[in-house]
């Protein structure tokens, strides 16, 4: 896996993954930036929703869950000092589908958060974890 990081101007960056797709970094204006972007940090927590998304989707789908939607919502504490890494991290979950079972979005999640997430499992190792879920069943 490869990534690629230049600096554009200012605190502006373009970050391109490996596979070519390119997103805009910036900073506050307060740190030079221009806001034009997403700060780095931001895109850890982006990077962690769109993981775990990704795991339970899945893993639903296999279960034969009648899932139709999935939102992930993220919400982050930082240490106050440098390095300000994450220190508390609560991840949301909500299922939307028809009849879908509580076990099996409960199991995916558990899955997620604790086997197949490297990102979820990277930040458990200086953040404390923590998950909940709602299930909106439709008629």
């Amino acid at each position: 896996m490869k990534a690629r990081v230049k600096w554009i101007e200012h605190s502006t960056f373009v970050a391109q993954s490996g596979s070519g797709h390119s997103v805009v970094l910036d900073g506050p204006p307060e740190a030079g930036g221009q806001n034009l972007g997403v700060r780095p940090m931001e895109m850890v927590l982006l990077g962690l929703g769109g993981c775990t998304a990704f795991d339970v989707v899945d893993i639903l789908r296999k279960k034969r869950e009648p899932v139709t939607g999935c939102a992930v919502e993220i919400e982050a504490e930082r240490a106050e000092t440098v390095p300000k890494v994450f220190t508390k991290i609560h991840v949301r979950y909500i299922v939307t589908g028809k009849n879908v079972k509580e076990e099996s979005v409960r199991q995916a999640v558990e899955l997620s958060a604790e086997k197949y997430c490297s990102v979820s499992i990277m930040l458990g190792k200086t953040a404390r974890m923590t998950h909940d879920y709602q299930i909106l069943n439709e008629a």
